[in-house]
C-alpha cells in the first residue's frame, strides 16, 4: 500500500490521508513589469510528493503506471493493482491477481483499466465498481505494455507479439501482428488513431496502421532495446523514440514521409518519453547511469530542467490530465510529483501574447 512523504515535512503515514495535495506551482501568476515572453520558465528541482510504493518492480520491460482523464493514478505492486485519486489522495486497491502484475493502461476515458499479467492474460476492469469485466487471452508470455486509442487495446507480449483487440468484440484478439524478433516493450497509438508505433528489445521501432498485420515503416537506427516512445500532440506524424543502455539517443521521426529528422545522445538509458499537451517540449526519464529526468525544448533540444532524486533507473512515467504534473516511478520503491510543465495558454494569456510577435508563440 501507498504511504506518503512530503519532502517539506519529511513525516510519513498510511494511506488513505486527507493531506490535500501540495500545490507548489510556479505559473500562477505572470510578473506584471516584463512580457510574459521576456520571462524563463523555473521548474522546481524537487518534487512536490512523494508516496512510497512498495514491490514496484525495477523491470525495463514492464510498464506499471498510468495516469487516467479522471484524474485517478494506477500502479503495479507484485500482484496487486492500487488506484490513487489525485483530487481526494485516496488509494483504493482494485484488485489482487495472485499473479505478477506487468502492464497498466487506462481508457481514453478513464472508467476502464487494462492490466497485463506474467501470464499472458490481459484483464479489463470497471475502476469506478472496481468489477473485473473480462478476460482476454491471446498471449503466450508475459504482457509488459499496453495502448489504448478511442477504441482498440493493443498489447505487447515476450511472445514478440502484437494482439488488437477490441472490448466491444466477443473475440478476444482481433488481429495479431507480427514483425518483432524479442519482446515488445513499448506501444504508442497516434493522437489521431490511425498509426501505432511499437519498440521492441530487438532495437527496432515499427509503424503500423489499422488495416494491414505488417508494419509500414521499420526503422533501425536504435543500437538497444526500444521502450519509450511519443507521439506529439502538436505536429501530426511526429514521434519520439528512446533506446536503452547502449544506446542513449533520442530520435525524431516524420512518419509521414518514413524518415529520421534527428537525434541526440542523452548520456543514459532513455527509460520514458512524453510530450507536453501545452507546450513543445518533451520529458525523457533515465537509467543507467544517471537516473535522471531532463525536459527539453523541441526542435532545438536545449534543456530546460534537469530533476534528480530517484536512486534507481526511473522506469516509470506518467502526466496529469491537465498536462502540468508528471509522476515517476522507480526500483527505489516511489513514486515523485513534479511540477515540470507549464498550464495550457488562457485566452486572457493569448490575446496578450499574440500582438507581441506571434511567431514566438510555441
Amino acid at each position: 500500500m501507498f504511504r506518503f512523504k512530503s519532502p517539506r515535512d519529511h513525516l510519513s503515514c498510511s494511506f488513505p490521508t486527507t493531506t490535500p495535495l501540495l500545490k507548489r506551482n510556479p505559473y500562477t501568476r505572470l510578473a506584471a513589469t516584463s512580457p510574459p515572453l521576456a520571462k524563463q520558465r523555473k521548474i522546481a528541482k524537487s518534487p512536490f510528493k512523494i508516496l512510497d510504493a512498495p514491490a514496484l518492480q525495477d523491470d525495463f520491460y514492464l510498464n506499471l503506471v498510468d495516469w487516467s482523464s479522471m484524474n485517478v493514478l494506477a500502479v503495479g505492486l507484485g500482484s496487486a493493482v492500487y488506484l490513487w485519486s489525485s483530487c481526494t489522495s485516496k488509494v483504493t486497491k482494485l484488485c489482487e491477481l495472485g499473479t505478477m502484475v506487468t502492464s497498466v493502461a487506462w481508457s481514453s476515458h478513464g472508467t476502464h483499466l487494462a492490466i497485463g499479467t506474467h501470464h499472458g492474460d490481459v484483464q479489463l476492469w470497471d475502476a469506478v465498481l472496481c468489477l473485473r469485466i473480462r478476460v482476454m487471452t491471446g498471449h503466450t508470455e508475459r504482457v509488459g505494455t499496453l495502448a489504448w486509442n478511442s477504441t482498440v487495446l493493443a498489447s505487447g507480449s515476450r511472445d514478440k507479439t502484437i494482439c488488437l483487440r477490441d472490448p466491444r468484440c466477443p473475440l478476444d484478439v482481433t488481429s495479431v501482428l507480427q514483425g518483432h524478433k524479442q519482446e515488445i516493450c513499448g506501444l504508442k497509438w497516434s493522437c489521431d488513431d490511425t498509426q501505432l508505433a511499437s519498440g521492441g528489445n530487438d532495437n527496432k521501432l515499427m509503424i503500423w496502421n489499422c488495416h494491414a498485420v505488417h508494419p509500414v515503416l521499420r526503422f533501425t537506427d536504435h543500437t538497444a532495446a526500444v521502450k519509450a516512445i511519443a507521439w506529439s500532440p502538436h505536429q501530426p506524424g511526429l514521434l519520439a523514440s528512446g533506446g536503452g543502455t547502449a544506446d542513449r539517443c533520442i530520435r525524431f521521426w516524420n512518419t509521414l514521409q518514413g524518415h529520421a529528422l534527428q537525434a541526440v545522445d542523452t548520456g543514459s538509458q532513455v527509460c520514458n518519453l512524453l510530450w507536453s499537451k501545452n507546450s513543445n517540449e518533451v520529458v525523457s526519464t533515465h537509467g543507467y547511469s544517471l537516473n535522471q529526468i531532463i525536459v527539453w525544448k523541441y526542435p532545438s533540444m536545449a534543456k530546460v530542467a534537469t530533476l534528480t532524486g530517484h536512486t534507481y533507473r526511473v522506469l516509470y512515467l506518467a502526466m496529469s490530465p491537465n498536462g502540468q504534473t508528471i509522476v515517476t516511478g522507480a526500483g527505489d520503491e516511489t513514486l515523485r510529483f513534479w511540477n515540470a510543465f507549464a498550464p495550457a495558454p488562457t485566452s486572457q494569456t493569448s490575446s496578450l501574447v499574440l500582438p507581441l510577435g506571434s511567431q514566438h508563440i510555441r
